[in-house]
């Protein structure tokens, strides 16, 4: 297939440092191309890829500072799309519904992954405006605030199979992987981690949005023993991260969409101990890959229950349900239905 994908502009694909949904496209992009099919990113310059990369900007938004109107360069990169529409059998948008106007003027074939929240109360208008509009879910937990939308299915994150190694043992500390924010739970982690006596290190970004949580909540939290602080770490560090960690604690405090972080910690066979919210019951296999808790104190109880779990058997979880190769193949099935729909019918010549 002729396959368009389409990135957000903050980060590279794959991004740096942080950006779950830029690295989900990369993996997706990446495997498309391996299974032979013929791939347009359309991303920043600074992407790196096997397919053919239509650069939109020089670099990514984030990392340059001389930006000062992000949308601009969205709307340029849906303008060069438009032009280009009848190369491709499928395109497919991973920036939310800036699109959508123009994809319904296209009558092109289309699909829209949603990588975030959607319990927003300014987004249900929007999509009541566009019920044609084909969207997939990263998971069914995602879809519950619009239960009404044009759902074509719901495909789950995966990582290449090799890109973290299996860590047969942990090196006597939890870990908190992510962002520093109120409903990623970074104090509650401490506190989980503190009430157990174990040390704690967290690897995470502070945006600009965060700061005076992190200066006024976090911070201070993080001058008691045991805490350490490691800051935004990169794809290459995630292994040693993730893999040395007895557990990763996720004890997030909203309705979570997918939480990449947790099968990253699967693939390393590091059990996860996450709070009950969003797609980690769907994500969770709770006494197999890790234990799925209601509160700060679930969670201290599931960690004296380590010991139950079998790091061999999480990493086996993860081949089996979460690899990029599974989603690359559900995501071309959707293609094929959305495309085959879309076709224009052939008149025969008597």
């Amino acid at each position: 297939m002729r396959i368009a994908q389409i990135a957000p502009l903050a980060e590279a694909v794959p991004p740096l440092l942080y950006g779950g949904t830029e690295r989900i496209v990369s993996y997706l992009t990446e495997e498309l191309v391996a299974l032979g099919h013929e791939v347009t990113l359309f991303a920043s310059g600074d992407s790196r890829t096997a397919a053919r990369l239509e650069p939109v900007v020089p670099r990514a938004l984030r990392l340059d500072a001389s930006v000062r109107d992000v949308i601009a360069p969205h709307v340029l990169m849906l303008s060069r799309l438009q032009e280009r529409l009848d190369e491709f059998d499928i395109v497919h948008f991973h920036i939310d519904h800036f699109h959508l106007p123009l994809m319904r003027a296209a009558g092109a074939p289309f699909l829209t992954t949603l990588h975030g929240r959607l319990d927003l109360p300014e987004i249900a208008p929007l999509f009541r405006a566009h019920p044609e509009a084909p969207f997939v879910s990263i998971s069914d937990a995602q879809r519950r605030p619009l239960p009404f939308a044009n759902w074509a299915g719901t495909v789950h994150h995966g990582l290449p199979r090799d890109l973290l190694p299996f860590s047969p043992r942990g090196r006597g500390y939890l870990a908190f992987l992510g962002r520093i924010s109120p409903e990623k739970g970074p104090e509650a982690a401490i506190r989980i981690a503190r009430a157990a006596g174990m040390p704690l290190r967290i690897a995470a970004k502070v945006d600009n949005a965060d700061r005076e949580y992190y200066e006024a909540v976090v911070r201070p939290m993080l001058e008691q023993p045991g805490i350490e602080f490691v800051g935004e770490i990169n794809e290459g560090q995630k292994a040693e991260f993730l893999g040395g960690a007895e557990a990763l604690l996720f004890p997030i405090q909203w309705p979570e969409p997918f939480g990449l972080v947790m099968i990253e910690a699967m693939a390393c066979g590091t059990p996860v101990i996450a709070f009950n919210r969003g797609s980690v019951p769907e994500v969770m296999e709770d006494g197999v890959t890790g234990f799925v808790v209601e509160d700060e104190t679930g969670a201290l109880a599931a960690l004296r229950r380590l010991d139950a779990l079998d790091r061999a058997a999480v990493r086996r979880v993860f081949e089996r349900r979460f690899t990029a190769r599974r989603m690359a193949e559900d995501y071309l099935a959707l293609y094929r239905r959305l495309a085959a729909a879309r076709a224009r019918p052939v008149l025969r010549v008597a």
